[in-house]
């Protein structure tokens, strides 16, 4: 060993002093409780601004099933025990695109429950085959359920809670309009966040989705420290902002619906972002960053730096990662797939110019949504 190396005990030593919070214990009683032990890392080099400002993601990528909706499954499963919505032996039903089903899943293995997940044609393989393997049944809504947009939401709802009410011990978690469901960020994420950063980042880029996540972290942000901004990201094409709408191809975000825990109040800025942007910032972020991540947060990591445009002094901006990447290899990461949908992944230079470009949509727009 020469003078200059470091030993691995030496090097793990120096980054632990440099760690904002302690360690956790790698000893947990079950999967849920490891959920939240998740890494937070600087982007570097996917675009300019990275030399100005601060981008941490926050990679929810790493619960132990790859993403930030296993906390929401935990946490409202373990509502509906003490509140006896749901008794030993019971079934889980609900309806998913992907990663609250996985969620749903993962809990119901660990606590012993029959999941049911109802689904439809969009369900890529991956997301079909990891809900089976983890011993969900799934129940599939034709394609001609769809509304004029593709969408197939509503319908999957409908056959969701058509199901629990005929199933005996049946529990619909409903996490497009359960109340509750906010909570699990509130009194988990937003603390983690909290404890990372000492307080508080100067903004926080947000998808939305079924408004957990912006709910419950943006209720505990603007009451405890009001100066931070919330960005909320959407998918173009979606309702939520009351934008136009129009098919889509990612997972994740989009509704066709506004969402009943959605609050425009909670935002200081909001995107909707492109598939094409979006698939090709992930493709950037695992090129230049060695970041594989889903499709939304592609359209987060653009949001996020299309807002910090507005700043000339250096901000701090954490931007929550929802899932890992691993499950679109067969979408958004297989070039075929990308060639069938007419979809070109935009490469660096037409990438930033085209990120540089994007403009936020007006609260008022976002507020008429809930008006309408």
């Amino acid at each position: 060993m020469t003078q200059t190396s470091v030993s691995f005990s030496q090097l793990s030593k120096s980054l632990l002093l440099r760690n904002s919070f302690p360690v956790p214990s790698p000893l947990f009683q079950d999967v849920t409780d490891a959920l939240g032990m998740v890494p937070i890392v600087r982007m570097n080099r996917i675009h300019p601004l990275c030399e100005k400002h601060d981008f941490y993601l926050k990679l929810e990528s790493c619960n132990p099933g790859g993403s930030i909706k296993e906390k929401n499954a935990a946490y409202l499963i373990g509502d509906a025990e003490e509140k006896g919505l749901l008794q030993r032996g019971g079934t889980i039903v609900e309806s998913s695109s992907g990663n609250f089903g996985i969620g749903l899943a993962i809990v119901g293995a660990a606590r012993g429950y029959r999941v049911m997940v109802v689904i439809d044609a969009k369900t890529s393989p991956t997301i079909r085959q990891m809900l089976q393997v983890y011993g969900a049944e799934l129940i599939e809504v034709p394609l001609s359920a769809a509304d004029a947009q593709g969408s197939m939401q509503i319908p999957r709802m409908e056959k969701a809670k058509a199901l629990a009410s005929e199933i005996p011990g049946a529990w619909y978690p409903c996490q497009h309009e359960n109340p509750t469901n906010p909570n699990a960020h509130a009194h988990f994420t937003a603390r983690e966040i909290e404890a990372a950063f000492q307080g508080t980042p100067d903004a926080i880029a947000i998808g939305v989705s079924t408004a957990g996540q912006l709910g419950g972290i943006g209720r505990f942000f603007k009451q405890r420290y009001p100066k931070t901004r919330i960005i909320g990201v959407d998918v173009a094409g979606s309702a939520i902002f009351g934008t136009p709408r129009h098919p889509y191809k990612m997972t994740g975000l989009g509704l066709s619906f506004v969402p009943p825990n959605f609050d425009p109040e909670m935002l200081d800025g909001a995107y909707c972002i492109s598939d094409q942007i979006a698939f090709s910032v992930c493709h950037a972020l695992a090129r230049e960053e060695g970041l594989l991540l889903g499709a939304s947060t592609g359209a987060i990591v653009a949001a996020a730096l299309a807002d910090a445009q507005q700043f000339t002094t250096p901000q701090q901006i954490l931007l929550l990662n929802p899932d890992r990447g691993d499950r679109y290899l067969e979408t958004m990461y297989n070039p075929d797939w990308l060639t069938q949908q007419g979809i070109t992944i935009l490469q660096r230079t037409e990438l930033i110019q085209t990120i540089e470009s994007l403009k936020s949509i007006p609260l008022t727009v976002v507020q008429g949504s809930i008006a309408a």
